[in-house]
Parts: C-alpha cells; structure tokens; sequence
C-alpha cells in the first residue's frame, strides 16, 4: 500500500514533468538543455568548475598556483590572524560559476540554491573531517539590501546545508548593524575597514560556547566572513569555520 510520502512524490514527479513540458529547463551556466538528471547544471558545466582542492592558503584558502605539496599561509593572513578557524570554498569565482552564482544573487534564480548546497556539502566533508559544529549561521544583509533583493542568498544557502548535514541553524547568530555598501571597488585594504564592526550578535547567549559552520556564496577577500567571525568570536563562540559556494 502506497504510503502519504511516495504519493506526495509521484504527483510532485508528475507536477515537474508537465512543468519541463511546458517550461524547458535551462542549464544555470551556459543556458542550455542541461539533459536528463542534471536539475540546472548541464554535464559539461560540472566538469568546467574549477574545484577548490589544490595549493590554498592554510587559513584562508585563498588558492596560490606553483606553491604544491608545502604548508603555505597568504600575505594577509601572516600579518593579521583571522577570526575563524578556516575558510574553505567549493569552486574558483568563475566560468559556470560566476554565471550561476550571479543568477541566484541578480537574477531572483532561487532555484540555483538547490545546485550549490551539495557542493557545499561535500567542501564540508572534504575539508572538514572531525570537526565537530553545534550550528549553521550565514552573512547577513542589510535590511534595506534584503528588502530590494527580497531573500538573502546566504541564509537559503544555510538552510539547505544545515539540512544536508543535520545541523541546527541559527538565524539570529549575526546582525548587520550598518549598512557598508558595496565593496566591488575597494581594495583588500579598505574592504577590512570597511566592514570592521559591521556585525554583531542578536542573541549572544545563542553564540556562547558554540562552534559555528558560517555559510556565505562567495569569498572574495575573506573580509566579510572574517568580521562575521570576530562578531561571534567577541561574543563567546568557541569556534567559527567559514564554507562558501566560491572562491573570487
């Protein structure tokens, strides 16, 4: 006897199809057909990705190319020590990526959220093994940026990783107490200045003692999710590893 779920999964299998039908999909990295059981991301866009596993910053993960097989820590992370623990990204900020990254923030493509959180999964996995979280948090927005955008990107990518690993998410970890504008054309200099003090922690007795997995679409120069981290950090957060979709 069939039960509710597999019902409910037949009719939503029936309900996509005569979507596809009617709505072709597209693939989120070059626009066309992505092919059966590929979602949004065509084969060939998922073997353009340029993975995250070689030479990398230790802390940071900023990549670094000609520097294999030796233990290697950036400019910026020699002369300040970050907040978090780690930063670790699935893919480089590019090709495929940035076309599909860029859909999600610009273009209102929330579907192209369900595409990244197996990366996300499996940079957590690879990156991560025997560290140990207690709870999910995300960058947050401004709330006039939340508002124009209607969704915050970050906090859809957090969701459905604390889904994928069982992870509980805490929403109110971080606050954005001001809003710092774009940071596109700042150097990496001013960026740090930038958002110094820009977060805080709505709930710090949410934050005490915990080891927080912060989740944010991409890291460009580790400044956002390094005064995420100092936030957490000032509040009593036992750790903070950082995971992002890309690396710019």
């Amino acid at each position: 006897m069939a039960t509710h779920g597999t019902l409910r999964r037949a009719w939503e299998g029936a309900f996509n199809g005569l979507l596809d039908l009617a709505y072709p999909r597209a693939c989120v990295g070059c626009g066309a057909d992505p092919g059966p059981g590929c979602e949004h991301l065509c084969w060939d866009c998922r073997a353009a990705m340029a993975i995250l596993d070689g030479a990398m910053c230790e802390c940071c993960g900023d990549p670094v190319d000609g520097v294999p097989g030796v233990r290697y820590r950036c400019s910026w992370c020699q002369a300040e020590t970050p907040s978090f623990a780690l930063a670790r990204s699935a893919v480089r900020y590019r090709g495929p990526a940035k076309e599909a990254i860029h859909l999600m923030k610009y273009g209102a493509g929330l579907h192209v959220v369900g595409v990244w959180v197996p990366w996300l999964a499996a940079c957590v996995g690879t990156h991560y093994q025997g560290c140990r979280f207690d709870a999910v948090a995300f960058v947050p927005m401004s709330p006039r940026r939340e508002r124009e955008r209607s969704y915050n990107q970050a906090r859809l990518l957090a969701a459905g990783l604390a889904r994928a690993t069982g992870l509980p998410m805490e929403p109110d970890a971080l606050v954005r107490m001001r809003d710092t504008g774009t940071q596109t054309r700042l150097t990496m200099k001013d960026r740090r200045a930038n958002v110094r003090g820009a977060f805080g922690t709505a709930r710090p007795e949410r934050v005490r003692h915990r080891r927080f997995l912060l989740v944010d679409d991409v890291i460009t120069t580790g400044a956002t999710v390094n005064a995420c981290a100092a936030a957490l950090v000032d509040s009593g957060a036992a750790s903070v590893h950082v995971v992002s979709v890309a690396r710019g």
